[in-house]
């Protein structure tokens, strides 16, 4: 995957804003509600696919090396193996889901926040599968607890998401001169 300096920039400046909103927290047990989700599809409908998913990956990245960007503050790579770490891992499927689905559709609201849904069930997914595992939660414990309490929330924050990530991407576009 060959990218632009530009591109790079972007992908740096846009994880270390995931990181940002990672810190806005709402304790809910072991896995929060966090503003992270709205982040993931925020920068890949803003980004687009290659460069959004990059972004995600640099900011898995920093969290993995140490630097306090996952929620809470938390870092390292041992947050992939806690009861978060499906949904981390989860974010980068969120990313390119979410990134080929507003490729492939036309780029309006309805499309683009469409495309931010499914790709908010798809972390969540990834997040009830690796509970499963690494929990050894029966399936339906794995589903109610990393899913069920999340829809409405995530919901709610993809739709915010799509709407804002294509608001600003039209400005984007037409102001920079910004392209996907």
């Amino acid at each position: 995957m060959k990218l632009s300096s530009r591109e790079m920039v972007m992908a740096g400046m846009f994880a270390a804003a995931i990181g940002v909103l990672a810190q806005f927290t709402i304790p809910f047990g072991p896995i929060p509600l966090t503003l992270q989700t709205f982040a993931v599809g925020f920068v890949v409908t803003v980004l687009g696919k290659k460069t959004g998913t990059l972004a995600i990956l640099v900011y898995l990245l920093m969290g993995c090396i140490g630097l306090p960007v996952f929620a809470g503050g938390s870092a390292g790579i041992s947050a992939l193996f806690g009861p978060t770490g499906g949904f981390l891992v989860g974010f980068i499927f969120n990313g390119l889901v979410t990134g080929w689905l507003i490729e492939k559709t036309t780029s309006n609201y309805f499309w683009v926040i469409f495309a931010n849904i499914v790709g908010a069930f798809v972390t969540l997914v990834f997040g009830s599968l690796w509970l499963k595992v690494s929990a050894g939660m029966p399936w339906a414990g794995a589903f109610s607890a990393g899913m069920i309490p999340f829809l409405i929330p995530g919901l709610i924050k993809a739709v915010a998401a799509g709407y804002l990530g294509h608001l600003i991407s039209q400005r984007l576009s037409r102001t920079l001169s910004f392209s996907k």
